[in-house]
């Protein structure tokens, strides 16, 4: 019962955090840098972007740190919840 519990809320988690990394990524097309919106999505995101843009760097003007992360997210989601799963 509780490994269901913790692994619904690993992917709730995983599934916030990959929608507000989409949602930054969105809105930083549309939005100005300094919009209420973006400055709290990028509080968010930004710390988990910057170790990544220090080993991938942007390749022109296409940034894929987001894609790395989305990945990263997505993965490690996998894993702990197939931790979890084989402890039922």
């Amino acid at each position: 019962m509780l490994i269901s519990v913790l692994i619904i809320i690993i992917q709730t988690l995983g599934t916030i955090l990959l929608l507000v990394v989409l949602a930054s990524v969105l809105l930083s097309y549309f939005l100005p840098p300094y919009n209420n919106i973006r400055v709290f999505l990028d509080r968010i995101v930004n710390p988990l972007l910057m170790p990544i843009r220090r080993v991938v760097p942007p390749l022109g003007m296409i940034d894929f740190s987001p894609i790395v992360l989305i990945i990263m997210i997505q993965v490690v989601e996998w894993v702990l919840v197939s931790v979890l799963s084989t402890l039922r």
